[in-house]
């Protein structure tokens, strides 16, 4: 005797199944913005017929297509439609500069482009690894960004073992999880990541087209949104409207993209009665550090670490030698997670990031505590080395937040010709700063070497798309100052 059964539409381990074998029904709402419903078999149906457009405008099993369309329902389906095809999603920031989109499209080379326009097709397309799922993008704080490659069977594994824990703690598995909220762009990490994250748990997406707080917050309350992540402009963005009086039902609120003052986290939790839980990643490996409720409940003192390393996840923390340091010395962030990225689009590998024991270096200062805590000091390259004496700018900068004046502060080096660096404070607030009341709120929380020697008020600090702060635009600031 033998059956028969229909084929699937996508390959084993491919994350077109997140949408195609999604629990919702035809009719259930899938994919929501604050005025648009698309229900899962809505969504399943788009996502096929792109797929055969694709197809039919020859498309290969292996190929780029670059997406750049405005955050909603139709990336969505625009990135199940090229897994579907078992092409490579790249996607593009749709307020990129045309000069910008040339040249993500010259480092990724597509066969084609998506747009609210249709399908473009594009000459001379590069084959990708078998396997390749998608483009993710490094922050680009310290140069240019870089195309990172991502596998179906990597980037699965990644979120079941993210989602392992907190199945586990459910004590009603059978009940279906609440809603996904994504308030940041689906171009970057961030926003990827926590779309098939939420589809992976078998939960509805709901995507916010731009981040303002008063959608943020009826949002939250129409989806009876429980927990959901932030990137720190975010909250302060929340804290600072007067107009907002609750989230309510909100419980937990996960801190992405960047690091996270302790000062602004405190103030969300005071004010909004939601526990910011923190989190460390990379684009090249996903998060593998990061806080369970059960933490959080136990160890509300810890507030401001990135949380302990997740299931699977080895780390170390080294010196400049290479050498283990001891427990709660500060060093380099070495880490091994079960899977990371293919490599980097351009067809280079992470192998040079790589020590002899498979360990990849973050690039970031760190240490851990007899709890096993991750507390995030800093970039390598943002240290301060003033005449010998080190200054990690994050310590300076909790300090100068204590100043009712201080809306956002950043610390950063600058030359000098004795010392070699000196720490300059450029300080956001919304009337003039005092620079005596700085120097004495510093000299009063700080050995003197670490105060800044000059404070600046300036209106904003330099961000990129996923909040994180340019300080090379910042030191290149005070150098054309001073010329």
């Amino acid at each position: 005797m033998s059956t028969t059964s229909t084929p699937r539409e996508e390959p084993p381990n491919n994350l077109a199944s997140l949408l195609i074998d999604h629990p919702f029904t035809f009719d259930e709402p899938l994919l929501c913005t604050i005025d648009q419903i698309m229900t899962a078999g809505q969504a399943r149906s788009k996502a096929r017929q792109l797929a055969s457009s694709l197809k039919g405008r020859g498309v290969l099993p292996g190929q780029g297509v670059a997406v750049q369309l405005p955050n909603g329902p139709e990336v969505v389906v625009a990135m199940m439609a090229i897994w579907i095809s078992e092409a490579v999603f790249i996607p593009l920031n749709p307020r990129l500069p045309r000069a910008e989109i040339d040249n993500v499209l010259e480092m990724t080379s597509p066969v084609a482009l998506i747009t609210g326009d249709g399908i473009d097709t594009l000459p001379d397309p590069r084959p990708y690894e078998e396997g390749a799922a998608f483009v993710l993008w490094t922050s680009g704080t310290t140069g240019r960004p870089k195309p990172i490659l991502h596998s179906h069977a990597a980037y699965i594994e990644l979120l079941d073992r993210m989602l392992g824990p907190l199945r586990s703690g459910d004590r009603r598995p059978e009940r279906k999880p609440t809603p996904n909220l994504i308030p940041v762009s689906l171009a970057l990490n961030a926003g990827i990541y926590n779309v098939l994250f939420g589809l992976r748990a078998g939960a509805a997406i709901v995507i916010m087209q731009g981040f303002e707080t008063a959608t943020f917050a009826e949002l939250v309350a129409r989806f009876e949104i429980r927990s959901t992540v932030l990137p720190p402009a975010a909250m302060a963005m929340l804290n600072d409207d007067p107009s907002i009086s609750t989230l309510k039902p909100l419980k937990y609120v996960r801190s992405i993209t960047s690091p996270l003052s302790p000062l602004q986290a405190r103030r969300f939790t005071e004010r909004f009665g939601a526990f910011v839980l923190n989190s460390y990643g990379q684009a090249e490996l996903g998060e593998v550090i990061g806080w369970t409720a059960a933490d959080a409940k136990a160890h509300p003192e810890k507030l401001g670490a990135a949380g302990r390393p997740h299931p699977g996840v080895a780390l170390k923390i080294v010196g400049d030698d290479g050498a283990l340091l001891a427990q709660g010395e500060v060093g380099q962030l070495m880490i091994r997670p079960p899977n990371m990225a293919i490599g980097y689009a351009s067809g280079t590998e992470l192998r040079d990031r790589l020590d002899h024991e498979g360990y990849l270096s973050t690039g970031d200062l760190a240490r851990v505590d007899e709890d096993d805590f991750v507390w995030i000091e800093g970039r390598a390259g943002d240290l301060i080395n003033r005449g010998g004496n080190k200054i990690y700018p994050g310590e300076v900068e909790e300090v100068l937040q204590l100043a009712p004046m201080v809306t956002e502060v950043a610390v950063v080096p600058v030359p000098d010709e004795r010392l070699g660096e000196i720490p300059i404070a450029f300080v956001v607030s919304d009337s003039d700063i005092n620079s005596s009341d700085l120097d004495a709120l510093c000299r009063t929380h700080l050995v003197p070497y670490k105060v800044p020697v000059e404070y600046v008020r300036v209106d904003a600090l330099p961000r990129n798309e996923a909040g994180k702060l340019l300080r090379p635009e910042l030191i290149a600031q005070h150098a054309r100052s001073v010329t």
